[in-house]
């Protein structure tokens, strides 16, 4: 039963991968986007511990924006135990202290933990509790290990979603390739040392011509300063010759009101370069 036909080519990592297991859940939408969030962050068996409004639920379906191959091979269990039987272990998410001696994990950690098991060839779960009261002593009597997401103290409040989308986020980044940081250049590219000491050149000929520089006492570290703002950043070759092009017009402005020409090392004149600004 779909609220809506198709949705996204969505199929199990290959080996052993965690299984979201909620137990108890108590609204079909709630289902629905947790499979959203499982989809999101690369994971596809979900196990549903006696849903109170029965199952399949089309709201379900509408509510997981496309993810409904999850919903389509999700299974129904009586108990948690049945719903972990086949497991070698199993995880239980945690929010508030118990006590009880058993090892707890954040959701980074678990994420790390879950990717060895499953490298072992070994299954595992993780369990979800019901939206208003999570999971109960006997719930987490099944689990040998706990999982607690370290948030703000004054305010850990988390519907059963984003509880699945923080662990399923963990999950994917744990062995996601893209790097922490990178640098869109698009069609141009970053500017080597070299370009930046031609532009840097002719920029402070051009400032030394207008006067910019004529305090002498402070002409070097003024450009220091100058070298410095431009040094920092990665510019790009686009950008050096936009920042040729803006020299240029001010250079030909200050010669056309009778203000002296810089001088121009040997080689290619860089006033000749077309002032293009845009990126």
């Amino acid at each position: 039963m779909t609220g809506r036909e198709g949705g996204a080519a969505l199929e199990p990592p290959p080996g052993e991968s965690p299984i979201v297991v909620l137990v108890r859940p108590q609204l079909a939408q709630n289902i629905g986007t947790v499979a959203r969030a499982m989809a999101n962050g690369g994971l596809f068996h979900l196990r549903l511990v006696a849903p109170r409004d029965g199952w399949p639920q089309s709201t379900a379906w509408r509510a997981s924006s496309g993810a409904d191959r999850i919903l389509d091979a999700a299974t129904v269990h009586e108990t948690v135990e049945d719903a972990v039987a086949d497991c070698h272990r199993v995880l239980a998410t945690c929010p508030r202290p118990r006590h009880v001696i058993i090892p707890v994990l954040t959701a980074r950690a678990a994420a790390a933990e879950l990717r060895s098991i499953n490298s072992g060839s070994l299954r595992a779960a993780i369990l979800f509790g019901p939206e208003r009261a999570g999971l109960d002593t006997e719930d987490l009597a099944r689990a040998d290990t706990l999982v607690r997401y370290p948030l703000n103290p004054q305010h850990m409040s988390l519907n059963l979603a984003q509880a699945v989308m923080i662990l399923a986020y963990e999950w994917w980044t744990a062995e996601e390739p893209t790097p922490p940081r990178a640098f869109m250049t698009n069609e141009t590219r970053v500017a080597t040392k070299g370009e930046l000491e031609g532009f840097l050149g002719r920029l402070v000929r051009e400032l030394d011509a207008c006067g910019f520089l004529s305090n002498l006492p402070k002409r070097p570290g003024m450009v220091r300063n100058l070298r410095h703002l431009f040094e920092r950043g990665e510019v790009t070759e686009q950008e050096l010759r936009t920042l040729h092009g803006v020299v240029t017009e001010l250079s030909r402005g200050r010669v056309a009101r009778g203000g002296p020409a810089a001088p121009e090392p040997g080689g290619t004149d860089p006033g000749t370069v077309d002032p293009q600004i845009d990126g």
